[in-house]
């Protein structure tokens, strides 16, 4: 009797196929495994949405910083006024090298060409160019580490969801469609989400790391540039 009536239950279950009615009438186990993947996949758009913020926001910058530097005005004054306190990586980069740039020669260098000034200057700007780098790439590993692994981990919970709903069948001794069909949308449920999860998180992942690698490449392009600027300076000095 009472396997009847659990028959009956899930019968009437069987009509409440809404993402809603799936997600309350799965195992816990699975459950879970929705949670997580629904937590992964806003944080995915939460890091996406800032990754391509701040991308636009820095190439704006560096656009302004860009027609400032090549204007002709003085570089002491540029220093002064973005150098010391960067707000953005471009005048990061030209910060440390022209701080690099200036304590070389004050060091009492009797021929600045000499002495390993463009060496340092570039160290400066090669590291900085890192760090800014480093910077703006955080989270990227967990963007590269959803795509990958959401999809094993819904389909880890569509497995759980089809093996309890088939324990659940086995026990009422019942395989009319009606019994199965829920426990499998459940469980299928769980692989949809994980997909949700995954698939913007692999796009995000490409676009954003493409984008990355043009601006560290425009960073190095400046600061390339800005060394042989600096060391041709250096030459031009007199000899003490």
């Amino acid at each position: 009797m009472d396997r009847a009536v659990d028959a009956v239950n899930l019968g009437a279950a069987a009509g409440d196929l809404s993402l809603w009615g799936l997600f309350v009438q799965a195992d816990i186990v699975v459950k879970i495994v929705m949670l997580g993947l629904l937590a992964a996949s806003v944080w995915v758009w939460a890091i996406a949405f800032e990754k391509f913020s701040s991308l636009r926001r820095a190439n704006k910058d560096a656009d302004g910083f860009e027609d400032r530097f090549w204007s002709g005005g003085s570089l002491d004054e540029l220093f002064e006024d973005k150098g010391q306190k960067p707000e953005h990586p471009m005048a990061a980069v030209f910060g440390a090298a022209m701080s690099e740039w200036r304590r070389s020669l004050r060091g009492g260098s009797t021929d600045p060409a000499r002495s390993g000034v463009r060496d340092r200057v570039d160290r400066a700007i090669n590291v900085t160019i890192q760090r800014e780098m480093d910077r703006m790439e955080r989270w990227m590993v967990f963007l590269a580490s959803v795509g990958a692994t959401a999809p094993f981990v819904g389909l880890f919970g569509t497995v759980w969801g089809i093996m309890h709903s088939f324990s659940a069948i086995a026990a009422m001794h019942n395989t009319n469609l009606a019994v199965v069909a829920p426990g499998i949308a459940e469980a299928l449920f769980a692989t949809a989400i994980g997909l949700v999860a995954a698939i913007p998180a692999v796009l995000a992942y490409n676009k954003i790391s493409t984008d990355l690698g043009r601006y560290a490449s425009r960073l190095e392009g400046f600061g390339a540039e800005f060394g042989a600027i600096l060391s041709r300076q250096s030459e031009e000095r007199p000899s003490a």
